[in-house]
């Protein structure tokens, strides 16, 4: 461990010994402790409420499968392996928790009148009025209602690779099938997102990754999260980032949109994109089975008792709760689902006790 990581982890535990004072987390210690186990073998779970950090423990109980998973995921990447303890510091693709970012990125643009939900994407993308799909409004791309029957996961990023501009990834995307009308099919996928964030680059002649650091990553001191160096940002699923930094992120969203006396995003935008736009009528064509049941605003997910999140795929799990006004971020890296949703559910109703235990 570095140097710099022993200082922060000891400052940490110093403040976070005087909170915990303040607040009863043995049981939320003590699911960490049974479950890292089986979320990847490591985990850092940070909690904000009422202007500070309230809470800050990480686990590593990582079994030698799992540290020769990481030096062969990190050797594939041409890097050393890290099986040091995760810090607030520690930098890890957060895949899908990608899309609440995305999505605040183009409420910015809707706040300053440069681009309206309603707005239909053939406005700005010929191509996919071309192939039928240029009806589909920016408020059905937030919210995964365009009608376009996405590839599984695994073909889509393939496709993604091959793609060396946003140009090519929207023509890809204009000769996918459809699967029903815009809309009145809900189907999660990178499809919705990829398309806005092209809207974006169209009306201001600047790259994804550019707007992202001009508009939500600067203003909220995230240092240390970007969507990448590659040749096409990947807004549903391709930022990397740290707990610190994406705490930053959910202060604001439980904040209605100010960080730092700064505001970021009206409260309206807010509002908007916690809306469930999952009604009776709309068809689910899919939705992951970790998220079966929840509703579904602009870029997030609605999970009840006033809470929304955007869970990724490698299982880190961001939150804000409304009604008890705290955000928490949870962080792992690992791919088996089994028993995901409810691990997030659990561990959501124990810090929902803690932090109202005084």
């Amino acid at each position: 461990m570095t140097l710099r990581k022993i200082f922060l982890a000891a400052t940490l535990l110093f403040y976070c010994s005087i909170v915990k004072a303040q607040y009863d987390f043995k049981k939320t210690d003590a699911w960490l402790a049974e479950n890292t186990s089986e979320m990847g073998g490591r985990a850092i779970l940070v909690i904000y409420k009422d202007g500070k950090m309230i809470y800050s423990h990480a686990v590593n109980d990582m079994n030698l499968r799992q540290k020769m998973a990481n030096k062969y995921f990190a050797r594939k990447q041409g890097k050393t392996a890290d099986l040091d303890d995760y810090t607030p510091s520690t930098r890890q693709p957060v895949a899908s928790c990608s899309k609440w970012l995305s999505a605040a990125l183009i409420m910015t643009f809707v706040d300053e009148g440069k681009l309206k939900l309603t707005d239909t994407v053939g406005k700005y993308l010929p191509v996919l009025t071309a192939h039928g799909k240029g009806k589909v409004t920016i408020g059905q791309c937030l919210s995964h209602l365009t009608g376009i029957e996405a590839p599984k996961l695994k073909e889509s990023l393939a496709e993604m690779k091959t793609a060396n501009s946003m140009d090519d990834a929207i023509d890809d995307i204009a000769k996918m099938p459809v699967e029903g009308e815009p809309g009145k099919v809900f189907h999660y996928s990178n499809v919705g997102l990829q398309i806005a964030g092209a809207v974006l680059e169209k009306i201001s002649g600047k790259s994804f990754e550019t707007l992202f650091s001009e508009r939500i990553a600067r203003p909220l001191n995230m240092k240390n999260t970007d969507f990448g160096k590659g040749k096409v940002a990947l807004p549903a699923g391709g930022a990397i980032s740290t707990p610190e930094d994406y705490l930053n992120f959910l202060v604001m969203i439980k904040s209605k949109g100010v960080f730092n006396d700064k505001r970021i995003l009206s409260e309206n935008s807010i509002t908007q994109m916690q809306v469930n736009r999952l009604t009776p009528d709309i068809k689910i064509a899919y939705t992951p089975a970790e998220a079966k049941g929840l509703g579904y605003g602009y870029g997030e997910w609605i999970m009840g008792d006033n809470t929304v999140s955007s869970p990724g795929l490698f299982g880190s799990f961001p939150w804000v709760n409304n009604n008890r006004k705290y955000t928490a971020f949870l962080m792992t890296f690992y791919i088996k689902n089994t028993g995901r949703n409810e691990r997030y559910f659990e561990l959501k109703k124990l810090v929902n006790d803690a932090v109202t235990v005084q």
